[in-house]
């Protein structure tokens, strides 16, 4: 008997193991996805101003529309990965656990309806939400670096690592205030049942049913411990 719980719980420890990896395998092909979007979307408005005659420089509107780029693209990714943590953190625990991990998680979800209406549940919701999030995101960072730079009258690349690390923070912060309520909506779609237990038809069901049943605070729930995350990993994603 000893054995055999043994067993169960090194099974339990390597599903965890591969769940943690799956993660942060997502984690790092987002960030490369945001950053290349980005850049791309900043070359192409810098051809487009040199072109014009203008500077070569964006506006902070360009800014925010490359950030957003980078969002809209990035969701095509953070859709279905934030879906699946979801599933797997909300689900029941022992016995009548509902997914094996990650990629049992994604095959039964793109059972209910397919791929677009399963395992991308909530999307809608979640390209607004990062055209929002890394629009402000890359703005406030580019808007933060600037007036320093003005500020200490030095160049861009003389400001010094710990001050990039606090303007990011700082931008993740921003981040997360300007599209939380956007979050909360989307994860509730996401946590929400299949068939005859779904409580929500589309997003604005849901934005509607949240603001009956919990006012505007239900739309912040959360919002502490998040902006508490946010900034030390908004300061390491710009500091490296």
């Amino acid at each position: 008997m000893e054995a055999e719980l043994e067993g169960h719980k090194g099974q339990g420890a390597l599903r965890t193991i591969k769940d943690l990896s799956a993660g942060a395998a997502g984690g790092i092909a987002q960030v490369s996805v945001q950053f290349g979007a980005f850049h791309e979307a900043r070359r192409r408005f810098e051809e487009f101003n040199t072109k014009r005659g203008h500077p070569a420089a964006l506006s902070y509107t360009q800014y925010y529309l490359a950030g957003a780029f980078a969002g809209v693209t990035n969701s095509v990714i953070s859709g279905p990965i934030e879906h699946v943590r979801i599933r797997l953190q909300t689900q029941p625990h022992g016995a009548n656990r509902l997914y094996n991990g990650p990629f049992d998680c994604i095959k039964k979800l793109s059972a209910h309806g397919g791929v677009l209406r399963g395992l991308y549940r909530g999307e809608v919701v979640t390209i607004y939400r990062e055209a929002q999030a890394y629009g402000m995101w890359f703005l406030s960072f580019e808007y933060l670096m600037n007036w320093e730079a003005k500020r200490s009258q030095i160049k861009r690349e003389d400001i010094s690592s710990v001050k990039i690390a606090a303007y990011g923070g700082l931008a993740g912060e921003v981040l997360w205030l300007s599209s939380y309520p956007l979050d909360v909506v989307k994860s509730k779609m996401q946590s929400d049942g299949f068939g005859a237990q779904q409580e929500y038809k589309g997003m604005l069901d849901c934005f509607r049913k949240t603001y009956a049943a919990e006012g505007l605070g239900g739309f912040w729930k959360g919002i502490g411990p998040t902006l508490l995350r946010a900034m030390p990993v908004s300061a390491g994603t710009f500091a490296v």
